[in-house]
């Protein structure tokens, strides 16, 4: 991949796809695939952000109504992924695991498995027995489980990387370390974009920037509400095997990984930054932060501080807050990953002796109703937006680059989009969390 201090850019292109993570690589990947003529560009690396940082779930369990069909979509992608690209992605059908304490945990796996039934979809809840037979190494006092044995898991730090080659494979411009400033508007419709090393022609942009998608899109007068949560997580040393899958049992989250280890994160904790988009957009994500308080802590530190001296708007010759930091790169809470430690061991205690290997952090792109945008910018002709995944951006990545590439081209929709258009936010569509978005 293109890493030179001053890349060479394309002078034109069909589309220019900004931001190189599973998003934006599927996107490009697909696009390439149609025999468009696709550059994608990268203020970094490929998946050097949340693509690469997350939990590594391939799940269709415990989706929204409003994602199941995409993410279904996206499994059928997965299932293929190796054989298609050539590459290991670390994929396999492993089944996810959610378990259960209480009555209302079992009735929130009651009314999904209900709409799961109607996708003809594996779900089923699991008596308490039944969970001891499938996990005999998980201790706790569990009243049922929710499993999905189609469901499955992949290596975030594979999968993305081996796309994006898999793209430039089919001729599309793959290009790091290069940010873009913005659009390049003429007569109110999309033209190209502007980079910090020069201007690359297209009459179409797909933006798939995660958790900078909002600042980009604000300096071109374009409101998306999105905030960031940050997610702390450590990869054990090899262990034995206690669920060849994914498992979420409360307050500990595990999956499997290749290296023989688990990807573990808490259950229940994530911090949010307090900066100028938290309290601007206190309104719109009270509902949510509402329903998840027990889970969200509120932290005012260095990383609030960093979004505070952020710059808002810039000219499109100026040094832009993407040059600035190249990877958002955040300190995990030491106190989190302890904690989720000690519950690891708690809950599964055949891995008492386990060690912590690695430790990192991610910030996740959220939106007021945890569903992603997938949009045309009615107001910007050409310009189209993926992105706000609310941390299932991984296991829907694939199936998010197939409809984004018809979006963008388009083609037909392989599953319908009304639900993430970007104007919800404006027309009072419901909230899950109550109330409007």
């Amino acid at each position: 991949m293109a890493s030179a201090a001053k890349p060479e850019l394309p002078d034109s292109v069909d589309v220019v796809v900004i931001g190189g993570g599973i998003v934006g690589v599927s996107t490009a990947w697909r696009l390439a695939k149609k025999g468009v003529a696709v550059a994608l560009i990268e203020k970094g690396a490929i998946a050097a952000e949340q693509s690469s940082r997350n939990w590594g779930f391939v799940r269709q369990q415990g989706r929204a109504p409003e994602e199941l069909p995409l993410v279904m979509e996206s499994l059928r992608v997965w299932r293929g992924l190796e054989r298609e690209i050539g590459e290991p992605v670390g994929f396999h059908r492993t089944g996810v695991l959610y378990t259960a304490r209480n009555d209302s945990d079992i009735a929130a796996f009651e009314a999904f498995v209900e709409h799961a039934r109607q996708h003809q979809l594996d779900s089923r809840i699991l008596s308490a027995a039944e969970l001891g037979s499938l996990v005999p190494d998980m201790a706790g006092a569990w009243k049922a489980a929710l499993h999905t044995p189609s469901d499955g898991r992949a290596e975030p730090r594979l999968a993305a990387p081996a796309i994006a080659r898999a793209a430039q494979r089919l001729g599309a411009r793959v290009i790091v370390r290069c940010a873009a400033r913005g659009l390049d508007i003429e007569g109110g419709k999309t033209a190209g974009v502007v980079t910090e090393h020069g201007r690359i022609a297209a009459s179409t942009v797909v933006l798939a920037g995660g958790v900078w998608s909002s600042l980009l899109c604000g300096n071109h007068g374009v409101d998306l509400p999105q905030l960031r949560i940050q997610n702390d997580v450590f990869r054990t040393t090899p262990c034995r095997e206690v669920f060849p899958g994914a498992v979420w049992a409360d307050d500990v989250a595990i999956r499997r990984r290749e290296d023989g280890g688990y990807t573990v994160a808490h259950g229940y904790r994530a911090d949010v930054h307090v900066g100028p988009d938290a309290l601007r957009r206190f309104h719109e994500f009270q509902p949510a932060y509402r329903q998840e308080r027990a889970a969200l802590r509120l932290r005012f530190g260095p990383q609030s501080l960093r979004e505070f001296a952020t710059r808002r708007r810039w000219a499109l010759d100026d040094a832009t807050p993407f040059e600035a930091t190249r990877v958002m790169n955040p300190r995990p809470y030491k106190s989190v990953v302890m904690e989720a430690f000690a519950n690891l061991r708690r809950v599964f205690p055949a891995l008492a002796d386990v060690g912590i290997e690695e430790t990192w952090a991610g910030l996740i792109d959220v939106t007021p109703d945890a569903i992603p945008v997938i949009s045309p910018v009615e107001d910007i002709p050409g310009f189209y937006l993926s992105t706000g995944f609310s941390g299932h951006g991984f296991g829907i990545g694939p199936g998010a680059g197939l409809v984004t590439a018809e979006m963008a081209t388009g083609a037909p929709s392989t599953v319908d989009l009304s639900a993430f258009r970007l104007r919800r936010f404006a027309d009072g569509a419901p909230n899950p969390f109550g109330g409007a978005v």
